[in-house]
């Protein structure tokens, strides 16, 4: 049954073919809802990760979206492409073309040494990738965004970080970093009875920020429909921007998550809550000085 669910896209036609010029990516964004829950996992991926899709086998575009090769066949097939591999060819032409409108803009930092040897071990190669994903992270970040984000981090009566699993490490720092400037912030890492009772006194003057990389999890989903049920204010930090969870905040963020390892790479989310509580902190640095001094101190 499965597989016919996965398969009853297949008649659309390939996005060249069915409007134009229309990139591989806005063709995907414009179909996402028609898509299955494991195909959304793969259409998630190749938006938010072209350069890698385009130079990736299915099997390896399969182990970094979560699901199975045989789904991103199917995937490619719903569509409208014969198989992966014309896909693939689709991904490579709109990663070639987006190179062609930007390669003018990167003259100043080609002639900047390279991080690395071209001989590059399995160590350099992930270093290399991490310093990519910050700079990519930085130039897409919203500067209106961002100051959003501080702005409502620095008003709310109450902080709740919802992640889970390795999101939760992220959750727990950044609670630290804003209960170091006497704000009040909890996390919400499990369906534990504190958790559910920590959720249950989600109102209006309450911050509730989801953290999610890929499939967001259930929690954070829910916790993120009951906040905006009570008119509570909602940001989204996530590598997936057709994540549901950021299509439930009033304000998201994005971090690059690409990775030649086994896992994906959160180094740049990382950088960028240590920025978000920095922001806040030099909102009112003289007054926060003090409080820093002192934990130092202890």
């Amino acid at each position: 049954m499965k597989r016919t669910h996965d398969t009853a896209l297949a008649i659309a036609p390939p996005p060249h073919e069915a409007h134009g010029h229309q990139t591989l990516s806005a063709y995907i964004q414009a179909r996402f809802e028609e898509f299955s829950r494991s195909q959304k996992d793969v259409a998630q991926y190749i938006v938010d990760h072209l350069d890698e899709v385009a130079f990736q086998t299915a099997e390896e575009l399969a182990r970094r979206a979560n699901t199975s090769s045989s789904t991103v066949v199917r995937f490619s097939q719903a569509l409208g492409f014969e198989g992966f591999p014309e896909l693939q060819g689709s991904a490579r032409e709109e990663y070639r073309r987006r190179h062609e409108r930007t390669g003018g803009d990167h003259r100043a930092a080609a002639i900047v040494e390279p991080l690395f040897s071209l001989d590059q071990s399995e160590f350099e190669t992930a270093i290399a990738a991490d310093h990519l994903n910050v700079e990519e992270t930085a130039r897409k970040a919203s500067r209106t965004d961002i100051e959003a984000v501080i702005e409502l981090i620095a008003s709310s009566e109450k902080v709740l970080i919802a992640g889970t699993d390795q999101m939760a490490f992220f959750g727990s720092y950044l609670r630290h970093l804003l209960m170091l400037l006497d704000l009040r912030a909890e996390t919400v890492a499990s369906p534990s009875q504190e958790t559910l009772a920590r959720l249950g006194r989600v109102d209006e003057n309450t911050l509730v920020i989801g953290l999610s990389a890929g499939r967001p999890h259930p929690l954070v989903v829910r916790a993120m429909k009951l906040a905006r049920h009570r008119k509570a204010k909602t940001v989204a930090i996530t590598d997936a921007t057709l994540s549901e969870v950021a299509k439930l905040a009033s304000v998201k963020l994005y971090y690059s998550s690409n990775s030649p390892a086994y896992v994906r790479s959160h180094t740049a989310l990382l950088s960028m809550i240590q920025a978000l509580a920095y922001g806040v902190y030099a909102r009112d640095a003289e007054q926060y000085a003090d409080r820093i001094k002192a934990f130092r101190l202890k």
